[in-house]
């Protein structure tokens, strides 16, 4: 069993470890940002320069890492990872059923499947407030040019155990699997699938040794990755095989075409526009703009997400407060949102200086 005394760390002390840790994933699942006082311009101005720079600093911190939104996609993926657990739960190993998160980059692919972890986790802990599972859920990613002991390694360094360079693939195994066993795992996240790729020997082998694991851990499998097709993950032996047991879950950005999915691209904006903490921002004044917001993200809700975050940063360094097209015109976007087709009829690009709000 892992030996854990994360109960007498306080959560700061695992502001820095990676998802793919124990203590860095605890911090995900029991963080919840706190959002800042907003002040009057009477307040703002009866500050001194540190105070005010204090203030401005912990907005800043807040925005940079703003609420996530339960999109129908995030619904999806943990509604169905939910309804696998429940079939799973006593299937046997070689009948347990997994899930297949993919898409382009910046689809929401890995808020999607933390977020269906962090959600089962909660529910296990809730449920079993002293007596139960030690470690419901497992999340790693694939190694770049992966081997079957790197992702073993992957596994331990999730688990924190030791290792010592006597230790071959097997002990690595073994020990992973009756770990997770006794620790009552019941959900595995594997993201960066795209990482493997079935049609070299090394990607058939690191398959190979996640159907093991698959068979040795009586938990729930989700993969999680980029263009999965391209890498052969559902064609071939090994693919056809995963084909028949993994329910896939294809990611998109946002359309703009029906009325339905303007409506659910504006409640997406209006969800990000409503965490916002700014004195003069207006409610509505970004969801006014969501043709524009969606020729300059492509739809992407990573890129909507930077967009709307990098602007609240800017309206809080020049003291604006409220959010201009002119802050957003300025903000620099990734490579796939500023190159996608903009397919969206009869919208200019913003003029700067043009204000969000009236």
């Amino acid at each position: 069993m892992v030996n854990s005394n994360e109960n007498d760390r306080h959560p700061a002390d695992y502001a820095h470890e990676p998802l793919t840790t124990r203590e860095g994933w605890q911090r995900f699942v029991h963080h919840t940002p706190e959002p800042p006082a907003l002040l009057t311009a009477d307040e703002r101005a009866g500050m001194d320069d540190l105070e005010l720079e204090l203030h401005q600093a912990l907005r800043l911190d807040y925005h940079s890492e703003l609420v996530v939104v339960n999109t129908p996609m995030v619904t999806q993926v943990i509604n169905t990872g939910y309804e696998l657990m429940l079939v799973n739960r006593r299937q046997l190993a070689g009948a347990r059923r997994g899930m297949a998160v993919f898409g382009p980059a910046g689809t929401g692919k890995t808020t999607a499947v933390t977020q269906l972890g962090r959600a089962h986790e909660l529910r296990v802990r809730r449920r079993h407030p002293q007596s139960g599972p030690e470690i419901p859920v497992v999340y790693l990613t694939v190694p770049p040019a992966a081997t079957p002991r790197m992702l073993a390694v992957e596994f331990a360094r999730f688990l924190a155990l030791p290792l010592g360079a006597r230790n071959n693939l097997a002990d690595v195994v073994h020990s992973v699997c009756g770990v997770l066993a006794d620790a009552g795992t019941s959900l595995v996240i594997v993201d960066e699938i795209h990482n493997l790729n079935l049609g070299t020997r090394s990607g058939a082998e690191v398959s190979d040794q996640l159907k093991y694991f698959a068979e040795r851990i009586p938990a729930t499998f989700v993969y999680a990755g980029i263009d999965v097709e391209r890498i052969g993950l559902f064609s071939g032996t090994r693919g056809r095989q995963l084909a028949s047991r993994f329910t896939p879950i294809p990611t998109t950005g946002f359309a703009y075409g029906t009325k339905l999915q303007r409506q659910q691209w504006r409640a997406l904006i209006i969800t990000l526009e409503s965490a916002l903490r700014l004195a003069e921002h207006r409610p509505g004044a970004l969801a006014r703009l969501d043709q524009y917001l969606h020729l300059r993200t492509a739809g992407m809700i990573g890129s909507l997400s930077h967009l709307i975050r990098a602007a609240a940063m800017r309206a809080i360094r020049d003291g604006t407060e409220k959010i201009t097209k002119s802050h957003l015109a300025g903000v620099a976007l990734d490579y796939a949102a500023a190159n996608q087709p903009r397919a969206t009829p009869g919208i200019d690009s913003a003029p700067r200086g043009t204000a969000a709000t009236p």
